[in-house]
């Protein structure tokens, strides 16, 4: 009986992990980087301009400094700018097949607004709807080419 029991006591856990093949890597590359409202663009709000396909965020001639969740809303609400998205929508969006708190969501959006200085100066681009989610409400400017 002892025998069993150091047995059992040194089993291995048996852990099934699925790893991503190349395949796996592209599609999340690719839903990363697609940008169905506007593909190729450059879409300007205030001082900024998104590249969405690049991942980039400039104000005048500089790179504006935000990570990658923060980009991934501002993109969010810009494709769906004027209109309420969910909280819920946006951490589907930004986080994929993960249980997350909806604190992250907040402290990603209080990045993306510091870096967008967002109510100073009288500028307003992201509203929050208590309980319900956020609007993009600045006017913006989406053009073909990405100059």
């Amino acid at each position: 009986m002892s025998a069993t029991i150091e047995r059992l006591a040194h089993r291995k856990p048996r852990l099934h992990v699925k790893h991503a093949s190349p395949d796996t890597d592209k599609a999340f590359y690719d839903k990363r980087t697609e940008s169905p409202a506007f593909p190729s663009t450059k879409v300007s709000f205030g001082p900024f301009c998104l590249f969405p396909t690049q991942f980039l965020l400039r104000e005048g001639d500089k790179s504006v400094p935000l990570g990658s969740r923060a980009l991934e809303i501002l993109i969010a609400l810009l494709q769906r700018r004027g209109k309420l998205v969910s909280k819920q929508d946006l951490i589907a969006r930004v986080w994929p097949n993960v249980f997350v708190h909806h604190s992250n969501l907040a402290v990603h959006i209080s990045a993306l607004r510091r870096a967008l200085r967002d109510g100073r100066d009288g500028r307003r681009f992201i509203v929050n709807i208590p309980g319900r989610g956020y609007c993009f409400v600045a006017s913006v400017d989406v053009s073909g080419g990405e100059s």
